[in-house]
């Protein structure tokens, strides 16, 4: 694969941790703003937010998680010449799913809905691992 298309869901991922900062970012803004919280001294995570901020900083610390072992697996695949196709589909799967679990965690914030996003998720980069491992373990 060429290093855009293995790339490309990364750049989306990206993209997902700044929409999400900027989503926390101004929910925030506006709770403070229109008197929601208080604050005063201690961490910002002490301040009591509203539901739709405080889900909006839960959603950008989740995204420190999982998706770090995705952004570990990427330049590894990419250096070791591993990134096939199979490896960029399942990319853009897991990107995927990690939108419509951020937004539905940001949004109405279901569960039965959110929890099936987060675990396809889990389980489509573990696919990614095991794969990546046996191409690796299998060519030594």
């Amino acid at each position: 694969m060429t290093l855009p298309a293995v790339l490309a869901p990364v750049f989306v991922q990206v993209a997902l941790v700044f929409f999400v900062l900027f989503r926390m970012g101004f929910a925030r803004w506006t709770a403070v703003r229109d008197g929601q919280v208080e604050v005063r001294e201690g961490g910002p995570r002490n301040y009591g937010w509203p539901r739709k901020a405080q889900c909006a900083a839960d959603n950008f610390q989740n995204q420190f998680e999982l998706p770090t072992l995705f952004f570990a697996l990427v330049p590894l695949a990419i250096l070791t010449h591993k990134a096939d196709l199979l490896f960029v589909l399942l990319a853009w799967v897991f990107v995927v799913l990690r939108w419509l679990h951020a937004l539905e965690h940001m949004g109405p914030n279901r569960l039965k809905l959110r929890f099936p996003f987060y675990a396809a998720g889990a389980l489509v980069l573990l696919v990614m691992w095991a794969v990546f491992a046996a191409h690796i373990l299998l060519t030594l």
